[in-house]
Formats: structure tokens, sequence, C-alpha cells
């Protein structure tokens, strides 16, 4: 708690009034994980559905990581150093998004992340809205796929027809289109467990980031995160009462916290050279 209430304090102290294709890896039926790096150089879409982002929404909806131009995409990169790190250490390859309540920013700083995670040549990264309660991924990339995870949940789709790549190497997503009825038991049934341990399995070079609900809002966090590797908690700046931040680390005893993310802070852009 220390070490958050100081986070805290500093971000305020800054705050200065405030695209028909897909990917064929020769394995479909995926009977074939690993890929070593000058594989991962060759891959190509040829099952995956492509979607090419609109720039200007994406800056809408302030996703930066992808604009190498935009000295706020560094922030993201830096997140993605420290986050890696950590999780190279432990051999970790699964991290939740998570935030104690809603409009804390999670689904943006989970979006940036995967973007920047995939920017690197010997990694890949996925994306999953689990966020079945208010999906909103496909939403902010701008994303219109007919078939998502709401097809996939109820065996109307398989998971080879609901994967997007964005348009960005290395990058895949698993959108939902609609929020899902009895969200928390579907996130805690074997079939999705199955999934968890098949996305972190499928290939060594893949780190899969899990877009989840607000703890403090269900207990649908609750029930998937002993599935997960790794949380990294997302705070709006001046948004959550002490007690709720308290309420969400006392829930997150048994995970692995990476650490806090203080979105919404104003900082200072200053130019490198």
């Amino acid at each position: 708690m220390e070490k958050i209430k100081d986070a805290l304090d500093k971000a305020k102290v800054r705050r200065s009034g405030r695209d028909r294709q897909s990917l064929e890896v020769r394995n479909k039926n995926f009977d074939r994980f690993p890929l070593n790096e000058n594989e991962l150089d060759s891959i190509v879409y040829s099952t995956t559905t492509i979607v090419q982002l609109d720039p200007l929404h994406l800056e809408n909806n302030r996703i930066v990581a992808q604009n190498k131009n935009d000295p706020t995409g560094w922030i993201f990169d830096s997140l993605r150093t420290q986050v890696l790190q950590k999780m190279e250490e432990n051999n970790w390859r699964t991290i939740a998004i998570i935030s104690p309540t809603a409009t804390a920013g999670k689904t943006v700083v989970a979006i940036n992340l995967a973007i920047s995670i995939a920017k690197l040549p010997q990694k890949t990264a996925m994306l999953v809205d689990f966020d079945l309660r208010r999906p909103s991924v496909a939403r902010y990339l701008g994303i219109k796929q007919e078939k998502s995870i709401n097809d996939l949940l109820v065996g109307n789709a398989k998971v080879s027809e609901i994967i997007v790549n964005p348009g960005i190497p290395h990058l895949t997503i698993l959108p939902t289109n609609k929020p899902v009825k009895q969200s928390s038991e579907t996130l805690s049934s074997k079939s999705v467990q199955k999934l968890v341990i098949e996305f972190k399995e499928r290939y060594d070079s893949r780190i899969v980031i899990f877009d989840l609900p607000p703890i403090l809002n269900a207990d649908d966090a609750m029930v998937l995160l002993p599935q997960i590797d790794c949380v990294l908690m997302v705070l709006g700046n001046g948004l959550h009462k002490e007690s709720e931040i308290t309420e969400t680390m006392r829930l997150l005893t048994k995970s692995n916290i990476l650490g806090v993310v203080i979105n919404r802070a104003e900082i200072e852009r200053i130019p490198y050279y």
C-alpha cells in the first residue's frame, strides 16, 4: 500500500492543473507449438482475418503505442520492458490487466501494452477481451468482426475463426462483441480454463494479455486470476478511494502483482533531444 500511495502522490504532484487473409504458421490444427526467432520473421497471415486500423480512430481513443512519432508511445515501451523483464525472470507468459473500478483506463493500457510487446522481433502478443460484462477492445480499435468470443463460448465458432490481426505484425486480437450473461460462471468454466492454457502454451514467443472487468464491480476477475500468471493494476489518477485500493489489494493477495500503472496523470512532455 505504501508504494501505491507514493505513486499516487507523485502522480498528483505532476498534474499541472491536468485489414481477406490469415495466420499460416503450419499448425492450423494446433499440433506444433514452438516458434523460433527466425520463424517469427516469416509469419504469414493466411487464415486469420486481417483488418486495417484507422489511425485517426486510434488517436481519438488514446491508442498510441503503434505511432513511432508520438512521445506518449514511449511510455508504453518503457512499461513493456519492465513488465517483460519481471515476467521472463519467472517464466510467466500470461498477464491480466485489472482496475479497482470502471473508467480507470485499463483497456487503453492493455491495448497499448499488447501493441508495444508485438513490436519486439522475438515476441508475439495476443490480446484477449475477457471483460465479458463490458467488452470494449474492438470498439477502441475500431474492429468490426462478425464472429467473436461470444460465438466461441456457445460453440458457434472456432478460435481460428475469431482471431483478428489488426495489421500489426506479431499481434492478434480475440474480440468480444457484446456483453455475456452469467459472465462469472462462464469465466470459471472448464472450457475457458482450457482456452487459457491453449493460448499460453501455443507458442514459446507469445505473451497473452487479458483485459478483465474491474475487480470491485464483479467477481469475474477473481475467478479467472488463478489461471493467469501475473497482474498489472491500473489506477485512474484521482478516481479511486483509498478504501477501494485497499480492498483491491486484499483481493489480490494470492496473485503475482507486477506493479501499478497510474493512468490519466498529467506529465510534462520533454523532447529527447
